[in-house]
């Protein structure tokens, strides 16, 4: 996620923090990380493990995701991007 340089603190003490428990805590969310890229602290990233994808498609259409999109969007510097891999070697 590109975000405009006045958008990285509202952000990360507005959207994150009161988000992150409630994803993490989400049915089928394993894991969640936030990394900030170290040469452009305006671009950061999420990583989360998810039980199937199935579990992924029913965090993406729930008011959590809904309401924590909206929030974060209006803070982009630019259009952001998302994955969908799975491991094959670890």
């Amino acid at each position: 996620m590109h975000f405009r340089p006045d958008g990285v603190e509202p952000f990360l003490k507005d959207v994150f923090e009161d988000s992150k428990d409630k994803i993490r805590a989400f049915p089928g969310c394993r894991h969640r990380e936030l990394m900030q890229q170290t040469n452009n602290p305006n671009v950061l990233y999420t990583f989360s493990i998810w039980d199937d994808e199935a579990a992924l498609e029913r965090y993406r259409n729930s008011d959590l995701f809904k309401t924590t999109w909206i929030r974060t969007k209006v803070l982009f510097e630019e259009k952001a991007h998302a994955w969908t891999v799975k491991m094959i070697d670890g």
